[in-house]
């Protein structure tokens, strides 16, 4: 009857072991932000600076929270800012890149 005293979380997306991951949650954090802004910031042509530099650090702590994620919620979340920094990431790219065509 164990399993009558612990829920069924097997089949959850946002399935979780009970304990605390504080690191990974601020990287989920940070990631989401990230691609956020890189990705309403892409829509503008002359922010490309802005959308091109933080879908770069939304992609590089993304992939660093998704190696050392524990839970499918930190991973469900973490693909959702990496989707949406990496469009950002790209469009910037095309509007203009990282340094504004300086280089």
């Amino acid at each position: 009857m164990a399993q009558a005293l612990r829920p069924n979380t097997a089949g959850s997306l946002f399935a979780t072991d009970g304990k605390s991951h504080p690191l990974q949650d601020t990287l989920l954090a940070v990631t989401l932000v990230l691609g956020l802004t890189a990705f309403i910031t892409s829509f503008f042509h002359s922010l490309h600076l802005l959308s091109s530099w933080t879908g770069l650090v939304g992609i590089l702590t993304g992939a660093y929270g998704q190696w050392i994620s524990e839970t499918t919620r930190e991973r469900f979340g973490l693909i959702l800012g990496l989707g949406a920094a990496a469009v950002g990431f790209f469009i910037g790219m095309a509007h203009g890149g990282l340094f504004g065509g300086v280089w």
